[in-house]
């Protein structure tokens, strides 16, 4: 399939005449952290140390001291998995709200916001080393705590000189929440007096919980101005150098924002992750609000073929000791302004693999050789088996698939797409023999992908209300007991239906039908006894992007 890579540039995205210059980026799918560390209360505020190994964050799940605690959850490696969340406990937390920490790169100090006092402050807490215990808190002074005025979200730098940090309605400000920053000329010298971070990245409504890169270059912050995908979004301003102004903030995309809201960013030291949290949940989380992770990749697939090879490489080396931001991937992952050998050992680490596209949404490769889950590999839309479907590891197009009796074997996912709000595409290997029998549909929706009464593939997926289209037929046949590939793209004005990469219908629609609910892989969306797909069922994949065969 011809595919478009999703490529993320700073230099162009911002617009930017830097000194320094980063290499393209991706975002990648959300992950989320799982039950090991989101809970079914309001998980948010993460905060990651600098080796990455700790995970601060507040909660209000049971345990706590008050309102929302200061969590931690640790692990022993960057490949390992998250440990058990411990509560940081008194003198850090209080019976008030303590909330959104920010460590230190070295460890020894925690910011973070409170109303202990009876009002939101910033304040922090020490510690001699990692292995001590935390000091009792102490409130920063009154030359950053304005008398009256709510500070919080603080995001301190990892030189240890300058804290950002939301305030509401402080003197100065341009809406309701603003960013300030407030800085000293070493570690032993008082705070001063905060700076408003001006227009160009505060806007009329609210702009919070900061977090500054490492570099010092890149502001991730959350706001609910107009123009987002949801109620709140997250966004990033950047600067050449520390001494320049701040640029236009830029929205990271529906990749990364939803139509519910993020916020309360992190982005990790080195800047390979974003870390933030998504409330309510919009993909399937474990509590009202989780956090999440995405990582933040080195674009290596120059030719955006999704494979890292020889053509690549010559690429590479026709830049090679050139400021080439396109081609300048190491240090990971935005470079250091020079083509050399620290980039060649970026694209080595990914030679000769497929890389995941961006767009992926949910890919359910029913590979499995045995269990009731068919894992989503793009995402954490695991699929439940329902009946008793017969994992075939040696009989699909693409290595396994899952054979289906046309009774009530079917397989239900979590939700991962709303066709009402974006371009998308669906795909799947099919074998059956049986007309009338749905492949693909949505719990609350409609039959996404199914045959007609003469076994040819349809969709009844169309507009919702009074200016219904109708259902898309084709006429071309798919339950011939032979495999095909089908699919249906909906490109924001066409339904398009593809057999086997030929184009087999298209009409104009006005929009689709909302709908975010999860789905079922061969069954109707209401169950219907006669829905049920008799045959096999292989690689299925939805993208929040057209796709064309």
């Amino acid at each position: 399939m011809k595919k478009t890579v999703l490529r993320i540039s700073i230099l162009l995205a911002l617009g930017l005449v830097q000194k320094t210059t980063y290499a393209d980026f991706t975002y990648g799918r959300p992950i989320n952290m799982g039950p090991s560390v989101n809970s079914p209360f309001d998980d948010a505020g993460p905060s990651m140390s600098a080796d990455g190994l700790t995970l601060f964050f507040g909660t209000d799940r049971v345990g706590g001291y008050g309102a929302y605690d200061i969590w931690m959850t640790t692990r022993v490696a960057v490949n390992e998995p998250w440990g058990e969340p411990i509560n940081l406990g008194a003198p850090v937390n209080s019976t008030g709200y303590d909330f959104a920490p920010s460590i230190s790169a070295d460890g020894l100090d925690l910011y973070f916001g409170s109303n202990r006092n009876g009002y939101f402050d910033l304040w922090v807490a020490t510690r001699a080393t990692p292995e001590h215990d935390w000091d009792t808190p102490v409130r920063l002074p009154a030359t950053v705590t304005g008398a009256g005025i709510t500070e919080a979200g603080p995001s301190i730098s990892a030189d240890g000189l300058s804290l950002f940090f939301k305030a509401f309605e402080r003197p100065g400000g341009h809406g309701g929440d603003d960013l300030w920053v407030t800085t000293r000329p070493t570690r032993s010298d008082p705070w001063g007096s905060p700076i408003n971070l001006g227009s160009t990245v505060n806007s009329s409504h609210h702009d919070h919980a900061p977090s500054i890169s490492s570099d010092g270059l890149s502001l991730y912050f959350g706001s609910n101005r107009p123009g987002g995908y949801g109620d709140w979004d997250l966004y990033v301003t950047t600067r050449a150098t520390a001494e320049d102004e701040w640029g236009s903030p830029v929205n990271l995309g529906p990749t990364v924002n939803t139509l519910s809201s993020e916020a309360i960013p992190c982005i990790s030291f080195g800047a390979q992750a974003l870390y933030f949290a998504t409330y309510p949940k919009p993909r399937g989380g474990v509590g009202r609000s989780d956090l999440w992770k995405v990582p933040i990749l080195p674009v290596v697939d120059f030719t955006g073929d999704f494979q890292v090879g020889i053509e690549d490489l010559l690429i590479l080396i026709e830049h090679w000791g050139q400021n080439e931001p396109s081609v300048d991937m190491g240090p990971t992952p935005f470079g250091d302004g020079v083509v050399n050998v620290l980039d060649l050992e970026v694209l080595m680490n990914y030679w000769g693999q497929e890389l995941p596209d961006p767009a992926l949404l949910a890919h359910w490769a029913l590979d499995e050789t045995e269990g009731d889950i068919a894992y989503d590999s793009a995402g954490v839309n695991d699929g439940v088996l329902n009946g008793d479907p017969l994992w075939q590891s040696s009989q699909g197009m693409k290595e396994g698939a899952l054979q289906f009796d046309g009774q009530d074997d079917h397989v239900s996912t979590n939700p991962a797409l709303n066709p009402a709000e974006m371009p998308f595409s669906v795909f799947a290997w099919v074998k059956g023999a049986v007309p009338e029998q749905v492949i693909i549909s949505q719990q609350d929706g409609a039959d996404w992908l199914l045959t007609d009464s003469q076994g040819c593939l349809m969709t009844n997926l169309e507009s919702g209300g009074r200016g219904r289209g109708g259902p898309l037929m084709s006429e071309m046949l798919i339950a011939d007991d032979n495999w095909h590939c089908i699919g249906l793209v909906w490109d924001g004005l066409d339904r398009i239906l593809y057999v086997d990469e030929i184009e087999v219908g298209r009409d104009r629609q006005a929009g689709l039908m909302d709908a975010y609910s999860g789905f079922h892989i061969g069954a109707g969306h209401d169950l219907d006894p006669r829905s049920f797909w008799a045959g096999m069922i292989d690689d299925v994949r939805i993208y929040d992007r057209v796709v064309i065969p």
